[in-house]
């Protein structure tokens, strides 16, 4: 069985190269190491899908099923040789191969002209407030941890990619504002970009 490097695998791996750990205590790890800001747990359910798959691919096994008087039956999880070969490999793929993804943003700005200029300026300077709250959450989390860097590298990351959306989404506010980006239905209509 085929395992597709995911996040949440690559994480779940991740997490086992340190030591065997059940479903709970990795996702407890991953929100405590602020590892939840890239990877999405808040499903528990997809967690356990994860899992399954990594086991059935061979990359994780399980170590041990014990029973604690005050905790429900719990599995603990190890990685196994292949699994730690594969977790190097997806993690060199995904650090040195740029892929294509499809988040929500750039499609919403591809289709802007359905809304009216005001319309854009009115939800862009909402998305503007909250990704520089975002920054500063970010920069605040970054000054508040002594650890070492390669711990915060992903926080890191987020704050520069917030922090450059937030100069690009002033930049696009004040062109909508003085009026040096507008459109009308008219205008796309009779352009040759919507012509048959």
């Amino acid at each position: 069985m085929t395992t597709s490097p995911t996040p949440l695998a690559l994480t779940v791996l991740a997490l086992l190269h340190y030591e065997p750990l059940h479903p709970y205590g990795m996702q407890r790890l991953i929100k405590q190491w602020g590892k939840d800001q890239v990877v999405n747990v808040s499903q528990r359910a997809s967690l356990y899908r994860t899992i399954d798959r990594l086991c059935a691919g061979g990359l994780i096994a399980v170590r041990e099923t014990g029973r604690d008087q005050s905790y429900p039956e719990r599995t603990v999880y190890e990685l196994t040789d292949r699994g730690r070969q594969v977790a190097r490999q997806w993690l060199d793929e995904m650090l040195a191969e740029p892929k294509q993804e499809y988040p929500q943003f750039p499609a919403a700005l591809s289709h802007l002209p359905v809304a009216t200029p005001q319309e854009a300026l009115q939800a862009l300077e909402r998305r503007a407030g909250r990704v520089a709250q975002t920054r500063a959450e970010l920069e605040a989390d970054l000054a508040a941890h002594d650890v070492p860097r390669a711990v915060m590298l992903e926080t890191e990351y987020l704050h520069a990619v917030a922090a450059a959306e937030e100069r690009w989404l002033r930049t696009v506010i004040e062109d909508l504002r003085t009026g040096v980006l507008t459109w009308s239905r008219e205008e796309l209509l009779g352009s040759k970009t919507f012509s048959a």
